[in-house]
């Protein structure tokens, strides 16, 4: 049963498309939006810190925690105390905010 995948796990390593296809297939199946408050915004270091409710897709329960983003530019967006909406996921063992946007 392992020789029946090889070819598979092989030909993603080939094309170098492995780590890049788990992170987006990640944020796709985290399609669903989760509730947060920003408590704090790190330009510097490119972290935000969320006090958020569950986050199923990653089977977290409320808590107030450091993400990294995914790409710099959406901490401009967002101050301490806003309420927002994001998809937090996983990628590499790194929690990263992949969609970040003022609640409504």
């Amino acid at each position: 049963m392992a020789a029946a995948s090889l070819p598979a796990r092989a030909q993603s390593h080939a094309h170098g498309h492995d780590a890049p296809a788990k992170a987006v297939k990640v944020a796709d199946t985290a399609g669903e939006l989760s509730e947060g408050e920003v408590r704090k915004v790190d330009k510097a270091g490119k972290k935000i810190t969320l006090r958020h409710g569950p986050l199923k897709n990653l089977d977290m329960p409320p808590m107030t925690m450091v993400f990294q983003v995914g790409d710099p530019a959406m901490l401009d967006k967002v101050k301490a105390g806003d309420k927002v909406r994001f998809v937090a996921a996983n990628p590499g063992g790194k929690l990263t905010i992949t969609r970040i946007e003022a609640a409504r």
